[in-house]
């Protein structure tokens, strides 16, 4: 969360500082990583910042403390899921050009998911004269963030030690308002390993270091409340409203003193899954009487009120052609021209330029005064909770039946893998990191904490590296992290398990092993149909078998703690229970379970 306030020196307890006889431009850095109050910097290691390297493990201690990571996707995943876990960055350092081009794919979902990650590159001398033959001509680019420009906040290459302080901490102020993202700066190598020429000061400890949130404008939600007291079947949408650490409770709260719907879109855990105004596995019946819509921090609100024929491409609105449409939200601030991320426009009746953490608290404030002085419109509200009620608990016991079919079968269905692993740790104080197992956890799960999900998986080749993230993030919390880990995406980047294992970071990582890449699987089984060519042919270049992987092999190879094959729902329960005293005793474990593809 971006802080408004003063920010005292660091707030943790810091290794003692070892000076050289001769200071270092790199120290400089350091200096700064540790005002800026980060604890850990992911990285691959890279000759282009061999200086900061050096600084980091003598000047600093090892303070922040590195985190060797086997492909920079993998660190650049970690200060993702720890940004969504905490609100809070980590740096990553990419070495020049090669390793800023291994990450490319992983700044880019944390850009759209607006993490928030201080990026540090290095490029070889931009002073031709001292390049080292080829490796330096190679590893040097003109521009360098020109690389990631399109899907950053902001990038910069500071020429001199004196506009490194001023560099960095733009970069952080630019990284943490909202809507938040990546940044990137870039040092030349010379630069980083040359002396200091003289003492340079760095930014005042004592002064804020991101500007205020952005306040809604007062007549506008003035309007906005007048609706939804006035509406007789008002639905709440939520994307990123909820982030961490902020938001959880305020949303609550307006719903409660509303007593109308809200359907949880997923970028952010933004609302509590047994709630009984909770409406996101019931969204069809709730949204098809709705007369007014109040997205919240909501990209792309289409995604759940609309029906999708994955075939034609058509989409059919769930919602009727006479509901008042609002949005609050960060609207056209996060649009870039490069990634269409941004979504459709809305046609929305009023749009609000805003951060929902202070539009919502104020928007309680009016509700609640409202519904005070009419007691008709209370009554209205109280009538409409007990209907949502009725939709909540319907829903929920549909689930639960669902959940039942196929409770035997071999492979195991989805539904067992996530009412067994969910039996497992219900009574621990637990997280969930990325995945959902196809939805089967929101439906079957009580996500009655802010911290149990930091939000929804993003594609494939991001889950391991992102659940590492938010290991990371808890694990002097005495929290029980579970990673429900579809196998091809951790064939990606099977060395993020030594990560782990190396650095003591315990967690839970339950195979969703359904050997294939089945989301596009059924893609190419929709597209047989349509074209009336073989269904049975639409495996082809999509199945992960012949041969198959021994997952707790290769965990075991990388320091874990691992469970075999498990293929029956019968034999789940015993496996988990004796991986969780595993990873409570500080170690990663991690139990392969077979299962059917959806």
């Amino acid at each position: 969360m971006a802080k408004s306030a003063k920010v005292s020196a660091s707030k943790r307890r810091r290794k003692k500082l070892v000076p050289n006889k001769v200071r270092w431009n790199s120290d400089v850095i350091v200096d700064l990583m540790r005002q800026f109050d980060f604890p850990f910097v992911p990285l691959n290691p890279g000759a282009s910042f061999r200086g900061l390297h050096d600084s980091m493990v003598n000047y600093g201690q090892d303070d922040p403390q590195m985190i060797l990571c086997p492909h920079e996707n993998i660190a650049i995943q970690m200060a993702h899921g720890y940004a969504k876990a905490t609100g809070e960055p980590l740096p990553v350092i990419l070495h020049n050009v090669v390793g800023l081009l291994h990450a490319c794919m992983a700044v880019y979902y944390a850009y759209i998911d607006r993490a928030p990650i201080f990026i540090m590159g290095a490029t070889g001398p931009m002073d031709a004269a001292v390049r080292r033959p080829r490796t330096d001509w190679i590893h040097t680019a003109n521009v360098q963030g020109n690389a990631i420009r399109d899907y950053t906040k902001w990038d910069d290459q500071p020429h001199t030690i004196d506009a490194v302080p001023e560099s960095f901490a733009r970069a952080y102020s630019v990284m943490m308002t909202e809507p938040q993202g990546p940044v990137y700066t870039c040092y030349d190598a010379t630069l980083l390993e040359s002396k200091l020429p003289h003492p340079v000061p760095l930014p005042d400890p004592n002064k804020p270091r991101v500007p205020t949130r952005m306040a809604p404008d007062p007549a506008a939600l003035t309007q906005v409340a007048d609706m939804l007291v006035a509406a007789k079947n008002p639905i709440l949408i939520a994307d990123w409203t909820c982030r961490a650490p902020i938001g959880y409770d305020d949303l609550v709260d307006l719903a409660e003193n509303l007593s109308a719907g809200v359907i949880d879109v997923g970028a952010r855990f933004n609302f509590p899954t047994r709630h009984p105004l909770n409406m996101t596995q019931c969204a069809a019946e709730a949204l098809k009487t709705a007369d007014l819509i109040l997205c919240l921090d909501t990209r792309d609100s289409a995604r759940i009120t609309h029906v999708l024929d994955s075939v034609t491409r058509k989409i059919v609105s769930k919602v009727p052609k006479s509901a008042k449409w609002i949005d609050i939200s960060f609207g056209e601030l996060e649009i870039s021209s490069w990634s269409t991320d941004f979504g459709p426009l809305k046609d929305a009746d009023i749009r609000i330029l805003a951060d929902t953490s202070l539009a919502i608290p104020e928007l309680t404030r009016l509700v609640r005064r409202r519904l005070t002085r009419s007691r008709l419109q209370s009554k209205t509200a109280d009538t409409r909770g007990k209907r949502l009620t009725k939709l909540h608990n319907e829903a929920r016991t549909r689930n639960v039946k669902r959940a039942r079919e196929n409770w035997d079968a071999k492979p195991m269905a989805t539904a067992r893998l996530a009412s067994e692993v969910w039996d497992a740790i219900k009574d621990e104080d637990w997280v969930l990191t990325a995945g959902n197992c196809s939805g089967w956890t929101h439906r079957l799960w009580d996500f009655d904490k802010p911290y149990r999900y930091p939000g929804s998986a993003l594609g494939t080749a991001t889950q391991i590296g992102i659940s590492l993230g938010v290991a990371l993030a808890h694990r002097d919390k005495g929290r029980l992290v579970v990673d429900i880990q579809p196998d091809g995406d951790l064939m990606f980047d099977p060395g993020a398990l030594w990560v782990a294992a190396k650095y003591k970071i315990p967690m839970l990582v339950v195979m969703y092993n359904n050997r294939a890449y089945y989301n596009d699987w059924e893609h190419q089984i929709r597209m047989a149909r349509h074209r009336g060519t073989p269904v049975d042919r639409a495996y082809i270049g999509m199945d992960i078998v012949k041969p198959e992987i021994d997952f707790a092999g290769l965990a075991r190879s990388m320091g874990w703690y691992a469970e075999d094959r498990v293929e029956l729902g019968k034999d789940l329960g015993p496996a988990l229970r004796r991986a969780i005293a595993v990873v409570k005793s500080g170690k990663p474990a991690l139990v392969d379970t077979v299962t059917q593809f959806r």
